[in-house]
């Protein structure tokens, strides 16, 4: 495989460190290290302005603004299109709609960081960026990654659960069942030892199915 098939085909993983760059966006020149400062960071692309997909999805997040501020979660958009394109659409979308986009959006054109996160997919497009979402954490470690197709929409509600998620996971040291969200119980890890699995199997402080799964509720603000 050459240089260049490597790097079409390149993907950060889950558990990878998050790729800096350096990047000009709409507020301004934005590198990845410094605007996360000890936050999360959701970076997410999008394949192209003026497109009626896109423009609900960045509409969507700017909508749920006070959800990432509380999670405590900066926001970084992007799509392989110059800056003129994407002020234009930024100040459209506020003059028809009133919703005004003041996350920073990268101005991808030279497609430097789509490259760096597997954003292109020749299969899908060769130039434009699917959409990618990737869920960044204080120590600049990608933990979750979703993409979707250029024609499907992504789910905001998702999103801010699996983000709420991994923080509490975090924080807690728990894993969070299928369809977990805010306020349900918590799955806590399973013995590793005989003595931890009888400890296990005689403590009534948790709901158990049985000795390796096992709940409980946690007292979440």
């Amino acid at each position: 495989m050459d240089t260049q098939e490597i790097e079409k085909t390149f993907i950060p993983r889950i558990g990878d460190n998050a790729p800096d760059f350096d990047a000009i966006t709409t507020p301004g020149k934005l590198k990845l290290s410094d605007y996360a400062g000890g936050k999360w960071v959701i970076l997410f692309s999008h394949p192209a302005d003026f497109t009626p997909v896109c423009t609900t999805e960045l509409t969507g997040f700017t909508e749920r603004k006070k959800d990432f501020e509380k999670l405590d979660t900066k926001l970084i958009g992007l799509s392989i299109d110059s800056i003129h394109s994407h002020l234009a659409w930024v100040n459209n979308v506020r003059e028809k709609t009133g919703v005004y986009f003041e996350f920073p959006i990268i101005a991808d054109i030279d497609m430097k960081v789509a490259k760096l996160y597997g954003m292109l997919q020749p299969n899908e497009s060769e130039t434009a960026a699917v959409r990618a979402v990737f869920f960044i954490d204080p120590y600049l470690r990608i933990r979750l990654i979703m993409y979707y197709p250029l024609n499907v929409g992504r789910n905001m509600d998702e999103i801010i659960r699996a983000l709420t998620a991994l923080q509490v996971s975090d924080e807690h040291k728990v894993a969070l069942p299928l369809n977990w969200k805010k306020g349900d119980k918590v799955i806590v890890p399973p013995p590793k030892t005989l003595q931890q699995m009888e400890e296990r199997i005689n403590d009534d402080s948790c709901e158990k199915v049985d000795f390796y799964l096992a709940k409980k509720e946690l007292n979440l603000n």
